[in-house]
């Protein structure tokens, strides 16, 4: 649950950015940080390479200069490290030991679902923690988008739109493996935008042969192509799927290859629309603290920014809406 924090005593907060990195993390780091020193005079120290430098004691002074010229730049430049390492008794009494050696007095969070859990162990140890929500696959609970999702989402779309061409003219049929090791938002949602035949999530079962028929009916149906859009934690996986319908082309009528792009979606200038979230959360995250609490999430509902207590998002997927998975059937048609 959320905990309230001496707001009187904050003077000095840290933030790191974890996990996969992605489109719209040095924007959030760049709010954070003139947020901190703007608006509440707070000093604002960087974390390099996530919990793993948390761990290590590694940090270094941000300014209002040293944040310039970031918020259109991709990747992170305090960088990151896998989150899924932190969270055992040893790795939190070390990042501790770090926070409390430097003076910092409370900590933000950036990143996805194993950030948060990551988050959450800092705070049930009884330190102050505000997590913000970054990841391109959007699984984490707490907002309807998480920052990275747009500039992926269009990194897929124009994707899509590419292979569509290539693939009329060669008349193919194209798998499309794209970022959602749990959640198969970035699949639905590009099979959606861009016209794909099939979209193959983890949250909807399927089998190998349903999308052998869905090649099938588009062949018979005239098509010059197939499209399918496949998350990439999906079961049976991308591979699996090109390995079996290659053997059975005779049958299906369209030759399939495989594109896989998950590592392109991470990369690149974030959008408009991830710099501005990306700017809001992480003035949300410093206006939370300023205002005496902590072990929340700060996310955005219904165009509203709202606060979830900790142990409700980590470990939480973001469910799928059935009314997209409905559309993505009815449009394929």
């Amino acid at each position: 649950m959320a905990e309230p924090v001496d707001r009187a005593h904050l003077r000095r907060i840290a933030v790191l950015t974890s996990g996969n990195d992605g489109p719209g993390l040095n924007a959030c780091v760049r709010a954070v940080v003139r947020a901190a020193i703007v608006q509440q005079s707070w000093e604002v120290w960087g974390v390099p390479h996530g919990f793993a430098g948390l761990v290590r004691g590694e940090m270094e002074p941000l300014t209002s200069r040293s944040v310039s010229h970031t918020i259109e730049k991709g990747g992170t430049f305090l960088g990151s490290s896998p989150s899924e390492a932190f969270g055992s008794p040893l790795a939190v009494r070390d990042a501790l030991r770090s926070l409390h050696e430097q003076a910092i007095d409370a900590l933000v969070v950036i990143g996805g679902d194993g950030s948060q859990r990551g988050a959450q162990a800092i705070q049930q140890a009884g330190f102050p923690v505000v997590g913000i929500p970054a990841t391109i696959e959007n699984d984490v609970c707490g907002t309807d988008v998480a920052i990275g999702v747009d500039t992926a989402l269009n990194t897929a779309l124009e994707t899509l739109d590419r292979i569509k061409d290539t693939a009329s003219a060669q008349q193919q049929a194209f798998l499309l493996e794209v970022a959602g090791e749990k959640c198969g938002y970035q699949a639905l949602m590009a099979g959606i935008a861009g016209g794909a035949e099939m979209v193959c999530i983890p949250e909807a079962p399927y089998t190998v042969d349903d999308v052998a028929l869905q090649v099938q009916q588009a062949y018979t149906r005239g098509k010059r192509h197939c499209i399918i859009t496949i998350s990439a934690g999906s079961v049976p996986g991308a591979r699996e799927i090109r390995d079996q319908l290659a053997r059975r082309q005779s049958e299906l009528g369209f030759a399939v290859s495989l594109c896989t792009i998950a590592p392109i979606q991470r990369g690149g200038t974030p959008s408009a629309n991830d710099r501005y979230l990306a700017t809001r959360l992480g003035a949300e995250a410093v206006a939370a603290l300023s205002q005496g609490q902590s072990g929340v999430l700060v996310g955005m509902v219904a165009g509203q920014s709202v606060r979830t207590p900790l142990d409700q998002v980590a470990g939480c997927v973001r469910p799928i809406d059935a009314e997209y998975l409905e559309l993505a059937r009815i449009l394929a048609q």
